[in-house]
């Protein structure tokens, strides 16, 4: 048998995770920007909100939707503390110096891709979901072999979350266009370091596969 994967989805076996895409690091004025000016969050993530403003959030949406009607799986994390004061952060998370505390409106998933009343929502305070949540329990009780990611920012939270769950087992397929970061050079510097990690394509190819499964 040969290996590959560069296999389409089935429907039985697989989810849709939409990572960080939260009012915290997905809008101007979440708490990841506070403190700066509309000039400044202009200046230095003018290209990021350009970029989630005309077209990721849509594909998002249409993923989304896309997913829901094939039957499949949607769940979402989000950086969210247990604590309101953050004390269970990471090292890491701690370093940086934010905090999402539990119940914020900054831990919310964006109202564009609001999750339905009976999907799942899974609070992380590290980079990879699968380093301080029980998602690889979750998934694997849901019968999922086949993971789709979507979300922010490709070259961190998205990027770990790809590179773990191809270490667990699963195939990945990373939907190019519903991600983003920081940069063009940093999306670009991204995608092609986890090329060799999950299959790659894009919201339209992605949407136009669901179809022919359903047909």
């Amino acid at each position: 048998m040969t290996l590959s994967r560069d296999i389409p989805l089935d429907p039985r076996q697989s989810a849709l995770l939409f990572i960080d895409v939260q009012n915290f690091c997905a809008r101007r004025d979440g708490g990841d920007f506070s403190g700066l000016s509309n000039e400044e969050i202009e200046a230095r993530y003018g290209w990021f909100f350009g970029e989630l403003e005309s077209h990721v959030l849509d594909k998002m949406q249409r993923l989304q939707a896309g997913f829901r009607a094939a039957g499949i799986e949607v769940l979402y994390t989000v950086i969210e503390s247990l604590t309101k004061d953050g004390r269970d952060r990471g090292l890491d998370y701690k370093i940086s110096g934010f905090n999402v505390p539990r119940g914020s409106w900054d831990a919310k998933v964006l109202d564009v891709i609001r999750p339905g009343d009976d999907e799942i929502v899974i609070p992380k305070t590290s980079s990879s979901v699968f380093n301080s949540t029980n998602i690889d329990y979750v998934l694997r009780n849901l019968g999922v072999a086949q993971l789709t990611v979507s979300g922010l920012l490709t070259d961190q939270c998205v990027e770990s979350a790809v590179r773990d769950a191809c270490d667990k087992g699963y195939l990945v397929t990373l939907v190019t266009d519903a991600c983003a970061t920081y940069t063009e050079q940093r999306q670009e510097a991204s995608l092609r370091a986890i090329k060799g990690y999950c299959r790659q394509v894009t919201t339209a190819q992605l949407l136009e596969e669901l179809r022919g499964l359903s047909a």
